[in-house]
């Protein structure tokens, strides 16, 4: 059985090693730990492999919480002490900043810690029938698989919500479309939990007869969901309220619809808003963007500073739904929304929105190359710039410096996705 000593860990939380000139990538192995392991994946350049046993453990390994750790892929560091994934993502950020974008921030911000469990206020659970396994599975996908973990439990979903897998199970294995229900999106608000079931054929009345009597006895939502987004509509109680969440330090409370993006981790988000509004600091008098807006969750912080404040998005249901919370907690007097495809932004569609005398920019994985590149001549001061990933903000950020003049003052990681190797980072950039 070949060996090697870790070096350090990748972004997905694979350790690093290197055997005879080539890297080896090794689930479940840990920096200064010497390893056996067994490679799946060969290449010329690098092989790919797992932790078969441990020679030489670090002092940050830990027992995994979760009896599913290592078969379910929903999570890869949960034997990896909590404190220390902060540091390995932090790391992650600073060397993406590096070898993509050749930057280093004038400050390295601490690490943004909460919860490391119970966490996930959003999940989207895959759903099979599989005969041979006993019935229906419900949860994550295998690691490196498209089979569905056989769980009864999971540490990172909200106590209330783990308990409900096995109760999941025995219900949809009793409907007649139990092999026509292919997914369960989770959403928790302040309020009940709301599960989406998609289904691809219609309920009898039996089934729909099942369904509100597990609403009623668990204390949940159950939406329905035929096809695309917009299909999604209450079905039992017809009396649930919308999903909410609030911002307290902000006074300002958020709705949102079971299938709009939120952050998972309201924990952690509550504290990424106020860093970023610390960077930001808007004031009275100053115009703020807000682009990639969602629904709000930093237009509305931005707004309550008295700064007239601008929300762009290209969906126009979440611009929708931001207009409407902002108009709930009192704040249509200052802000404006506009829906615009912001992948597409120019300089003369950027010239269209007005003057800004500061932007936050919060884009989705694939980052805002277009928006970046668009700011040429742009009069903005500051940008407070929000991922969730790494390699697309240092991209994005060698243009910001090298092209455009901005200084990147200072980037931290807020740790969204604990026991995951999920890295969601704020950087300031200013000129």
């Amino acid at each position: 059985m070949p060996r090697a000593i870790i070096e350090s860990l990748d972004h997905e939380g694979r350790g690093i090693a290197h055997v005879e000139g080539k890297a080896i990538f090794i689930d479940g192995a840990l920096p200064g730990e010497s390893v056996e392991f067994a490679s799946f994946r060969r290449k010329p350049r690098y092989e790919q492999a797992s932790a078969v046993a441990v020679l030489r453990q670090s002092a940050a390994r830990v027992t995994p919480a979760c009896r599913h750790f290592g078969v379910c892929g929903g999570c890869s560091m949960q034997h990896l002490e909590s404190s220390a994934q902060a540091a390995v993502k932090q790391r992650v950020l600073e060397d993406a900043l590096w070898h993509i974008g050749r930057l280093r921030p004038e400050m390295l911000y601490p690490a943004i810690h909460g919860p490391a469990w119970g966490y996930r206020r959003r999940a989207r659970l895959s759903v099979r029938w599989v005969e041979k396994k006993g019935g229906v599975l419900v949860g994550f996908h295998e690691k490196r698989s498209s089979f569905v973990a056989d769980m009864d439990s999971c540490e990172v979903l909200p106590p209330e919500i783990s308990a409900l897998l096995p109760k999941l199970r025995r219900l949809i294995g009793a409907l007649t479309v139990r092999d026509r229900l292919p997914q369960i999106e989770v959403a928790v608000g302040d309020a009940a939990p709301v599960l989406v079931l998609r289904i691809l054929q219609a309920l009898t009345a039996a089934d729909e007869a099942a369904l509100r009597a597990f609403a009623q006895a668990e204390g949940v939502a159950l939406y329905l969901q035929t096809g695309g987004p917009e299909t999604v509509s209450l079905f039992h109680p017809q009396a649930t309220p919308p999903l909410s969440y609030r911002l307290p330090e902000f006074a300002v409370e958020l709705q949102f619809g079971p299938s709009d993006f939120t952050q998972v981790n309201q924990d952690i988000n509550r504290m990424l808003v106020r860093r970023a509004m610390g960077l930001l600091q808007p004031r009275a008098g100053e115009r703020v963007a807000d682009l990639f807006c969602g629904i709000g969750n930093f237009t509305l912080p931005i707004a309550r500073s008295g700064a007239q404040t601008l929300g762009v998005e290209g969906s126009a249901a979440l611009t929708a739904q931001a207009a409407a919370n902002a108009a709930k907690n009192g704040l249509a007097g200052n802000t404006e929304f506009r829906v615009a495809n912001l992948f597409a932004a120019t300089q003369e569609s950027l010239a269209e929105l007005g003057r800004c005398d500061k932007m936050l920019i919060d884009p989705p994985r694939e980052g805002a190359i277009a928006l970046v590149k668009a700011l040429a001549g742009c009069a903005t001061r500051r940008i407070v710039y929000v991922s969730c990933n790494p390699a697309t903000l240092a991209r994005d950020a060698a243009v910001l410096v090298h092209e455009q003049g901005y200084q990147l003052r200072g980037a931290g990681i807020a740790n969204m996705f604990p026991q995951t190797s999920h890295v969601e980072s704020i950087a300031l950039f200013e000129r």
